[in-house]
């Protein structure tokens, strides 16, 4: 299947940059989504904003932020305005440091991504900085807007590639549940057995073990029903959107990082 590009723009650590492309690692595609629609007509159901006093509908010209400060009343912000405090993570993922692999918890991980470059400009780049945290065994850790939020990511050298993880904000992460810190000890003649029933239905991981059987199901009802209907239109392809990139010498370009104390980038 095609690779699918979701973002494109440059990865960046002091001043060595290539250009890449961003493919999110999983796809929720193929689940069933369903139309609401009204039973007599069979017509799709819309969803509009309208006023909650009056009821009428407001044009989008007409639609605006509010953050709630007490009861009906607002703090009133701007889309331009909301717009002036974005960053340049807009379309440069510039790696600001790094830690050891490893060392950042499960929990703070959210959504993975293939992080590939774009053009053979960009490949000489991309390679070294893929290669350097191997070497090192470490991973980067940047900024970058995706999903319309500025969100902090990890960058994991992967085989011939880089995995970028979105990773959670500081306040969406819950301490420990209390069922997690329970401790205890198992009866030995107990965990012997329970050794064995976990020896016996250990396996090797197929994607099929986590296959939704009840969207199964549903797709046999829909296709059943849907014999005597005829086909959808196939969706249009989106054309490509050409990269473009700068032609980078990577040995001047570390050079004048290191010179310039390691080119890490301002908080």
């Amino acid at each position: 299947m095609a690779r699918q590009t979701y973002w494109k723009g440059y990865l960046k650590l002091s001043l060595v940059t290539a250009s890449v492309s961003l493919t999110p690692a999983t796809t929720d595609s193929n689940q069933l989504r369903f139309h609401v629609l009204n039973r007599k007509t069979k017509n799709r159901v819309e969803s509009r904003y309208v006023d909650s006093v009056t009821h009428k509908p407001i044009a989008d010209k007409d639609q605006v932020k509010g953050y709630p400060r007490g009861e009906d009343d607002y703090v009133i912000l701007e889309d331009d305005e909301i717009s002036e405090v974005g960053l340049e993570s807009t379309r440069t993922i510039d790696i600001s440091s790094f830690v050891p692999r490893g060392s950042i918890d499960w929990i703070w991980y959210d959504k993975p991504h293939f992080l590939a470059p774009e053009d053979k400009v960009g490949v000489e780049a991309f390679c070294v900085i893929r290669e350097a945290m191997k070497a090192n065994d470490v991973v980067g850790i940047a900024r970058l807007v995706l999903y319309r939020r500025e969100r902090a990511v990890l960058l994991e050298p992967q085989g011939n590639g880089i995995v970028l993880w979105t990773l959670h904000f500081g306040d969406e992460v819950r301490e420990p549940a209390a069922t997690l810190d329970l401790g205890g000890e198992a009866d030995a003649t107990v965990l012997t057995l329970m050794n064995k029933l976990v020896k016996d239905r250990t396996e090797d991981w197929k994607p099929s073990m986590v296959q939704d059987p009840m969207q199964k199901r549903i797709k046999a009802m829909i296709r059943a029903k849907q014999k005597s209907l005829p086909k959808p239109n196939a969706a249009s392809k989106r054309q490509p959107v050409k990269s473009t990139g700068n032609v980078v010498n990577i040995m001047d370009a570390l050079k004048n990082s290191i010179a310039k104390g390691g080119g890490r980038s301002k908080p």
